[in-house]
Formats: structure tokens, sequence, C-alpha cells
């Protein structure tokens, strides 16, 4: 038995996110008031999925708990597509994008603070509040992965999706520099623009990778788990725990 229910760690990382966006927003930073916003940062935009998505699982918990046992058809309707939208989510936004702000974040700063995260932003941002953004979101997300299993989409259409929004954002990046000419992030003014369509290529290819990684990730857990289950069982109570293990895959269990 889990040392904490999923559903209490769920609501307990949606209020962090909640807090985290509530400090970012109120700090009067320069870069918040200029053409965009706090939304021209994959980083802050990467928190509001990381917040919608761990609003709807507790949605999905709430439902869930409501419905049971009520035989009420259109209500279970409701709840899987419920459901649905919540593997969704984590499939194609919450895990790649969220991997990929940690990962980059770090790995450049690690090489240059001053290309990503100036020092000059230590006077308004708080170390915790660093650690919120580009830290924790990979726990948290790795967390909700080993806690429940999500269905993942058709790869064709997934990969289609993240390739979406990745295009997106670069095509909102670039919007932005023709507004004001200047770049969202200081490395990308220290390139050629060459150097600027190989680095965007490969931040698509990267979330790509990202996407899949997240789909090989959720099956490895899954798989394993299963499989652990059923071999610590006698044999004849190993047919009833692999129906159990498939309905609670499908979310109609907690």
């Amino acid at each position: 038995m889990a040392l904490v229910p999923c559903q209490v760690l769920r609501a307990a990382i949606l209020l962090s996110y909640c807090s985290i966006l509530c400090n970012y927003k109120a700090i009067e930073m320069p870069s918040h008031q200029t053409y965009g916003g706090s939304w021209k940062f994959l980083t802050f935009i990467d928190l509001v999925i990381q917040a919608v998505f761990f609003g709807i699982c507790v949605l999905s918990d709430l439902s869930s708990l409501l419905t049971r046992g009520s035989g009420n058809q259109e209500q279970e309707r409701q709840l899987k597509k419920l459901i649905s939208l919540r593997d969704w989510m984590l499939a194609v936004l919450a895990f790649p994008v969220g991997v990929f702000v940690v990962a980059v974040f770090w790995i450049i700063y690690a090489y240059d603070r001053e290309m990503i995260y100036p020092k000059l932003l230590d006077n308004f941002i708080p170390g915790w509040l660093n650690h919120g953004m580009h830290t924790t979101v990979l726990p948290f997300i790795l967390i909700e992965m080993r806690t429940s299993h999500h269905a993942y989409p058709s790869r064709s259409s997934g990969l289609a999706a993240i390739c979406t929004f990745s295009v997106g954002y670069i095509l909102w990046v670039c919007w932005v520099h023709h507004v004001t000419g200047m770049w969202v992030y200081p490395f990308l003014e220290h390139i050629g623009p060459g150097a600027r369509i190989v680095f965007f290529g490969s931040t698509t290819v990267l979330m790509n990778f990202l996407y899949l990684l997240g789909e090989v990730l959720n099956n490895y857990i899954w798989d394993t788990q299963r499989n652990s289950t059923i071999a610590a069982k006698p044999a004849h109570l190993q047919e009833n725990t692999e129906d159990e293990t498939d309905f609670r895959e499908k979310g109609e269990l907690s």
C-alpha cells in the first residue's frame, strides 16, 4: 500500500504549482512589462501546462469518487472523457515540455548561466522559486507517471501534436523578436541565423524524442509492475490479477 494516496499527492502538487505561479506573477520584473509578458517564456507556459494538467488529475479523482457505485452510465462516460484528456495532456504536453524545460535550462545554465538565466535575475527571483520552475517539474511528473497508468494516443497523432506545439512556440519567439527587436533568450543574440535554424530544428527533434521517451517509460513502468504483481501470486490467482490490473489501468479503480 502506498504511504501517501496518489490523490493526495496530486492535490499537493497542484497547490505547489498554484503557489509558484502566484509568486512568479507577483514579481515585478522589466521583462514582464514588455511585449508578450510572461507568455513569451517557455518556463511560464510549462508551469501553466503542469498546473492545468494536475488540475485535471484532481478533477478526475473527485469525479471518480463521486460517481463510484452510482451506476449512472452518462457520468461514467464523462469520467472516461476526463481521464482520456488527462492521459493526452501528460503524453503530449506535460511530460515532453516539462522534461525539455528542466534538461535544456540546466544544461545551458551549467555551460554559461548568462545565456539563459542572467545573474541579475537573482535580485528578483529567489532560489526556491527558480527550482520550483526549473527542477521540481521533473520529479513531480515522474511521480504522476509512476502512480497512475496513462493511455498514450496513437504515435502519429501524438508526434503531430507535439510538433505543432514546438513549431508554434518557435514562431511565437520569432514574432516577439520581429516586434521588439529582442530575442526572448539572451543566447539567441549571440548566434547567427543559420545556427538559430539548427537550434530551432534540434529543439523540435528533441521534443519528439521526449514524447517517445515518455511513451516507452510509461509502458516499461506499468508492464514491469503488472508482471511483478502476477509473478507474486499463486498460479490459480494470476488470471484474476491480470483482469484486475487491466481494469485498474483503464482508470476505473484508484
